[in-house]
């Protein structure tokens, strides 16, 4: 796959994005085969989104769900600058495809990880963070049925990346054992599911690891301010209109996302 074709990938699943609409699938002649074509279709997306990254999710953080996509490693998306609001977070009617979220642990970045040829080791990547925050992510997919889709699909689908809810940052957070955290998420007052920090690859702090040095062997600098959102900590919820969803992280806090009706 040429340039070209990988921006006019990323430019169909943009479209789709804009205009709340689903595809079956990209045309063969842009459709990603491998991870790099994959990400070069994200970028495509990106470029012709021309917005403003606020950071990055992460995707396939345990072993079930790389099983299920056929990867043996996660993946990243992108978070838009124009997609992220504070707890409470209100989603509009008729914003995403389906209504599903993702309880996350996140860190906002207060140095620069930039791209080097030797990999970072923990305690680098935990120097350059600030904070870390209770948050809910909020998915969507420009496929109409994104579980049968494969890995480099849904990377170009910039990881089916939408929204993120982060709440306000914990106060001693980065002191926490974040990977024996318990994670409660509720939708309307009632316990839909419970997790802890330990389902996403053992412990939030190595999907930091790994995300600081995937970027970095694209060539690609994690920045002060960065968002970085660390994969479902809970099961992912499915949610209707009109539902509000709370996910509770203990002392680090709480986010909240209502749905409008």
């Amino acid at each position: 796959m040429d340039r070209e074709a990988a921006e006019r990938g990323g430019a169909l699943l943009w479209e789709a994005w804009q205009g709340r609409r689903q595809i079956a699938v990209l045309p063969d002649d842009c459709r990603p085969g491998t991870l790099d074509e994959a990400y070069a279709v994200q970028d495509g997306l990106a470029a012709n989104a021309g917005l403003a990254v606020a950071g990055y999710k992460i995707g396939a953080t345990n072993a079930q769900v790389q099983t299920r996509f056929g990867v043996d490693a996660p993946f990243s998306g992108r978070i838009f600058a124009d997609f992220v609001g504070e707890s409470p977070l209100t989603v509009p009617a008729n914003t995403v495809n389906f209504y599903a979220i993702e309880a996350e642990f996140d860190f906002v970045m207060g140095g620069a990880l930039p791209p080097r040829d030797v990999p970072y080791a923990r305690d680098e990547v935990a120097d350059a963070v600030a904070s870390v925050h209770p948050a809910i992510e909020v998915p969507d997919s420009r496929y109409a049925d994104w579980l049968s889709m494969n890995a480099e699909d849904l990377i170009g689908d910039n990881a089916i990346g939408c929204m993120l809810c982060l709440g306000p940052a914990a106060e001693g957070g980065l002191a926490h054992d974040l990977a024996s955290q318990p994670v409660i998420v509720r939708v309307n007052g009632e316990v839909a599911s419970e997790g802890a920090g330990s389902n996403v690859l053992g412990d939030p702090w190595n999907v930091m690891v790994w995300l600081a040095n995937h970027l970095s062997a694209r060539g690609i600098a994690l920045e002060a301010g960065h968002v970085v959102t660390t994969g479902s900590a809970a099961d992912v919820v499915q949610c209707e209109p009109g539902d509000t969803v709370t996910a509770e992280f203990g002392p680090i806090g709480t986010a909240e996302v209502h749905f409008e009706g």
